[in-house]
């Protein structure tokens, strides 16, 4: 029989028959619980070992601000009776709030706490919630009360209290209990052996380095369609669309695989030996004779790089195709050596000239046919295309979150040589994908928002690596252009972009790791009642990664969990759900993605009808810009519901009908962008839109850390003072304010310091003249202060 019942069938023993044995239960209860001297030396034995054995590990201290306190209840009424009060007599709770306060001051104890993995933050934390268990608990466990009575006797010493103080920690902590294991699951260390089927192999890597327009991927490609099977793997869907439509137009037939799109050639619905796929969803299992891995240099990518180094480290072929810049050679090489294959690295030169002009655009009056103007806002897009249209000229738009279709239209209409369209307006959205015919870049701007390793937003100059990708799109091969040129809009940029584009592009250090749901899921064995987003923060903050790999950046993810959080799902769903792609700048998508996942768990299938009344379907033509970036985010959010119908087919099960929705959105939408000069123009008359400050709104909303700017200023030093006097005849209907901001020599938050400070001025200025003009009159009357708002 255990020990506790036999203390609780003993306390229900008449009176007369406990008093006896009184004096012998409690001997028993105190030698249970390690009373001083034992106790705590016996406790900081352990301690001691548990640190040297840590210590000898060598693994890092893990960040104690991620670990979130879980509630412990006080204990309520004990059907039983209080048993601990029965063997000795009830506590009094101001004896024992000065004898737990005496504990928390004991630096021995706080000492030995810290061996055990609470430093300062923690034990201050723990201490608090075991204190308020002690304190708001009707009744305590036998072996605490006894503890408790015995130290306001000086029959037992306060650091007795620890054992059961640690207990209670670990409960509120139970990272605390499991650190070890949970160093063990994300050892990240040794990535090739997660791929066993690729490590059973002996691969051939072939790496084709040289710039765009070189002929690379042509030359990776050529193998894969003459092999007897293969895959290519690329970062965005428009380039796995070319290569399935390449392929099948050369009689080799190929399947396309996206997050959101599966289409399978053969008629009876066999795989075909090809596939075309996003570079995501590749398989680490099926053996192919060549892979393709397209721009291989994205492996540093802050959030997607680990999908290049699961590709690389996990395709089954016999030969891979690397294709990309050579900065990424040396870390190839490296990575290769420690599965044991070499690399052959093949070098390609550009097949057409390209130079950088010596005189910028200066005016849009200087435009000429096959022009392509980059900006890196959707506000600059707008004002530009609006100033083009204004001299009568025709021009084409390209931006990020405009659909597949939307943009293939746009580079059809500007590649027609029949199209009255000879000019074009894009983001670096142009960089890949699209196979466009320009004779002229022009950097609208050269300051771009970014997003670093630590997912922090920073303004900055665009790196070597970003030039010559959007650069080198001028005078491609196959355009009707065989030579390509490259300039600025301003003056004052041109040496800029020269000095970017003349330097060496740093060698890629390390190659991206994303954590797999199997790892998460034994992470929340051993903390099932942590969050998944403080799950993420715990893994990030535990993992060991050799100097060649990074963790990527996660802050989607955890956006996504958080969202969520308070919906009842199973940690394998919730994982999925968070992996959906969003842009998590758009409400719509962001409330979609919420939608979807509260149906889900209700167990109500999201039907095509019911996505229809969801959307407001049928939607009208776009009246202004406001409406268009509305139907760009529904598009968004059936892309989310195929996305999740290739995981869920059961919950999401119309994903063709909702496919045809989206083509015919996609034309609602490209008539749209057809007509966006006069969405714009309609905006500015509804003062929807206003082209003067939208530069200004727009560095507002992307502006970093301070120390992005410093680095922002830092780049754009080597323009001169020229910059902030010289105004530029392209933008002259802009604000002296609008074209500091745009060539970075200023921020949104100094312009409202500066307009905070002149209105300041000019009230204490009013304030000076006012008091003045009382004291004339012989009164004091006290001016209001203005709202500093």
């Amino acid at each position: 029989m255990s020990f506790p019942r036999c203390a609780l069938l003993w306390a229900r023993l008449p009176a007369g028959r406990r008093a006896g044995h009184r004096a012998a239960v409690c001997s028993v209860l105190r030698a249970r619980v390690e009373p001083v001297p034992g106790a705590l030396g016996r406790v900081c034995a352990v301690a001691s070992a548990s640190s040297s054995s840590s210590a000898s590990g060598g693994s890092k201290a893990p960040n104690t601000s991620l670990f979130v306190p879980l509630t412990v209840k006080p204990q309520g009424p004990s059907a039983d009776g209080d048993v601990g009060a029965e063997l000795t007599r009830p506590l009094d709770k101001n004896e024992v709030k000065k004898i737990l306060d005496k504990f928390y001051k004991r630096k021995e104890i706080q000492k030995l706490g810290a061996d055990y993995g609470l430093d300062a933050r923690l034990f201050h934390q723990a201490f608090i919630s075991f204190r308020n268990y002690i304190m708001q608990s009707h009744s305590l466990d036998v072996d605490i009360h006894i503890i408790l009575n015995d130290i306001c006797f000086s029959a037992a010493h306060v650091d007795d209290l620890f054992p059961f103080f640690l207990r209670h920690a670990k409960q509120i902590f139970p990272v605390l209990d499991c650190k070890d294991d949970l160093r063990k699951i994300s050892d990240l260390r040794i990535p090739p052996n997660w791929y066993p089927e690729a490590r059973a192999i002996q691969r051939k890597i072939i790496f084709h380095s040289g710039p765009t327009n070189s002929g690379k991927t042509y030359h990776a490609i050529q193998k894969y369609l003459s092999a007897k099977s293969g895959v290519y793997c690329g970062p965005l869907k428009l380039l796995a669309h070319e290569i399935f439509e390449k392929s099948n137009a050369a009689g080799v037939p190929c399947d396309l695989v996206t997050g959101e799109e599966r289409v399978t050639v053969e008629p009876d619905g066999k795989q075909a030996a090809h596939v075309a796929c996003t570079v995501e969803m590749c398989s680490v299992t099926t053996p192919y004779e060549v892979a393709v891995i397209d721009e291989i240099q994205m492996i540093r990518d802050p959030a997607r790089g680990w999908a290049w180094t699961r590709a690389l480290l996990g395709l089954c072929a016999e030969e891979v195709h690397l294709c990309g810049e050579s900065a990424a050679i040396d870390l190839v090489t490296e990575l290769m050596y420690t599965t044991g294959e070499e690399v052959e690295v093949r070098n390609y030169e550009r097949l057409t000239p390209i130079s950088v002009l010596d005189h910028a655009l200066e005016s849009l009056d200087n435009l000429r046919p096959g022009d392509c103007i980059v900006c890196f806002s959707k506000n600059d897009i707008y004002s530009v295309s609006r100033q083009i249209e204004i001299r009568g000229l025709e021009s084409a738009v390209i931006y990020g979150s405009l659909p597949p279709g939307t943009k293939l239209a746009q580079a059809k209409k500007f590649n027609d040589p029949d199209d009255p369209c000879k000019i074009l307006v894009a983001t670096d959205a142009i960089g890949m994908g699209l196979n466009l015919s320009i004779r002229r870049i022009i950097f609208y701007s050269l300051i771009k928002p970014t997003i670093n390793e630590k997912g922090e937003k920073e303004i900055e100059p665009i790196t070597t690596s970003q030039a010559l990708q959007i650069a080198g799109r001028a005078g491609r091969f196959s355009s009707k252009y065989k030579e390509g040129e490259v300039t600025t809009m301003n003056r004052e940029d041109l040496s800029l972009l020269k000095e970017i584009l003349n330097r060496p592009v740093d060698p890629i250090k390390a190659a991206g790791l994303h954590p797999t749901a199997e790892q998460i899921e034994m992470f929340a064995y051993h903390l099932p009642d942590t969050t998944l987003s403080n799950l993420i923060d715990i893994f990030v903050d535990f993992s060991q990664v050799d100097g060649q790999y990074f963790v990527c950046n996660m802050d989607d993810f955890k956006f996504s969990a958080e969202l969520i959080q308070h919906i009842p799902l199973s940690l394998r769903v919730r994982y999925v759900f968070c992996t959906a792609p969003i842009n998590k700048k758009q409400p719509f998508v962001c409330s979609s993605l919420l939608q979807f996942a509260r149906q889900y768990s209700r167990n109500e299938p999201l039907t095509f009808s019911w996505l229809r009344r969801y959307i407001k379907w049928p939607l009208l033509p776009p009246k202004n810009i406001k409406d268009l970036m509305d139907l760009e985010a529904v598009h968004d959010v059936l892309d989310l519901y195929l996305w999740l119908s290739y995981r869920f087919i059961d919950m999401f099960p119309d994903a063709s009908l909702i496919r045809d929705l989206q083509k015919e959105l996609d034309g609602i939408i490209q008539d749209g962008v057809h007509n966006i000069t006069k969405l714009i123009k309609i905006s500015e008359a509804q003062k929807l839109l206003n082209l003067e400050s939208l530069s200004a709104e727009n560095q507002s909303r992307l502006s970093g850390t301070v120390k992005g700017q410093a680095r922002r200023m830092r780049g754009t030093k080597t323009l001169g003072s020229k910059a902030a006097e010289t105004p530029s005849p392209s933008v002259g209907e802009k604000s002296l304010a609008s074209r500091l901001v745009q060539q970075g020599l200023l921020t949104a938050d100094m312009l409202k310091q500066l307009e905070k400070e002149w209105l300041t001025q000019q009230t204490e200025h009013g304030k000076d003249k006012t008091e003045h003009g009382t004291h004339s009159k012989g009164t004091r009357r006290k001016k209001k202060e203005p709202d500093s708002d």
